[in-house]
Protein backbone atom coordinates (compact mmCIF):
# COMPACT_ATOMS: atom_id res chain seq x y z
CA UNK A 1 0.00 0.00 0.00
CA UNK A 2 2.90 2.54 0.45
CA UNK A 3 4.42 1.78 -2.65
CA UNK A 4 1.42 2.59 -4.23
CA UNK A 5 0.78 5.52 -2.58
CA UNK A 6 4.30 6.70 -3.15
CA UNK A 7 3.78 6.19 -7.32
CA UNK A 8 0.09 8.16 -7.22
CA UNK A 9 2.41 10.82 -5.06
CA UNK A 10 4.36 10.69 -8.17
CA UNK A 11 2.07 11.21 -10.50
CA UNK A 12 0.80 7.80 -11.35
CA UNK A 13 -2.40 7.27 -12.85
CA UNK A 14 -4.64 3.97 -11.65
CA UNK A 15 -4.58 2.95 -14.98
CA UNK A 16 -0.87 2.94 -15.07
CA UNK A 17 -0.62 1.27 -10.98
CA UNK A 18 -3.10 -1.61 -12.67
CA UNK A 19 -0.46 -2.85 -15.13
CA UNK A 20 1.83 -3.77 -12.06
CA UNK A 21 2.58 -7.51 -11.09
CA UNK A 22 3.69 -7.34 -7.19
CA UNK A 23 5.21 -9.83 -5.88
CA UNK A 24 6.92 -10.72 -9.15
CA UNK A 25 8.54 -14.08 -10.01
CA UNK A 26 7.58 -17.95 -10.04
CA UNK A 27 8.05 -19.92 -7.33
CA UNK A 28 11.05 -21.96 -7.51
CA UNK A 29 12.50 -22.00 -4.09
CA UNK A 30 14.46 -19.64 -5.10
CA UNK A 31 16.93 -18.57 -1.72
CA UNK A 32 19.88 -16.08 -3.45
CA UNK A 33 19.38 -12.74 -4.96
CA UNK A 34 20.25 -14.36 -8.03
CA UNK A 35 18.00 -17.13 -7.59
CA UNK A 36 15.11 -14.48 -6.68
CA UNK A 37 16.30 -12.72 -10.02
CA UNK A 38 15.94 -15.80 -12.56
CA UNK A 39 12.27 -16.36 -10.50
CA UNK A 40 11.76 -12.61 -12.00
CA UNK A 41 13.24 -13.47 -15.33
CA UNK A 42 11.21 -16.61 -15.67
CA UNK A 43 8.20 -15.14 -14.90
CA UNK A 44 8.67 -12.14 -17.54
CA UNK A 45 9.33 -14.64 -20.28
CA UNK A 46 6.01 -16.66 -19.32
CA UNK A 47 4.28 -13.59 -19.55
CA UNK A 48 5.66 -12.43 -23.05
CA UNK A 49 5.46 -15.67 -24.78
CA UNK A 50 2.15 -17.55 -22.91
CA UNK A 51 4.24 -20.59 -20.68
CA UNK A 52 2.77 -22.31 -18.29
CA UNK A 53 5.32 -22.40 -15.66
CA UNK A 54 5.14 -26.75 -16.21
CA UNK A 55 7.81 -29.01 -16.40
CA UNK A 56 8.96 -29.44 -19.60
CA UNK A 57 9.46 -33.18 -18.31
CA UNK A 58 5.78 -33.61 -17.67
CA UNK A 59 4.57 -32.44 -21.26
CA UNK A 60 4.71 -34.04 -24.65
CA UNK A 61 5.09 -32.38 -28.02
CA UNK A 62 7.66 -29.71 -29.33
CA UNK A 63 9.10 -27.51 -26.10
CA UNK A 64 9.37 -24.41 -28.15
CA UNK A 65 6.47 -22.21 -29.58
CA UNK A 66 6.55 -20.42 -32.65
CA UNK A 67 6.85 -16.93 -33.23
CA UNK A 68 4.57 -14.34 -33.43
Amino acid sequence: DDRLDRLREAGLTEAELSTLSSPIGLDLGARTPEETAVSIAAEIISLRWGGQGERLASTSGAIHRENL
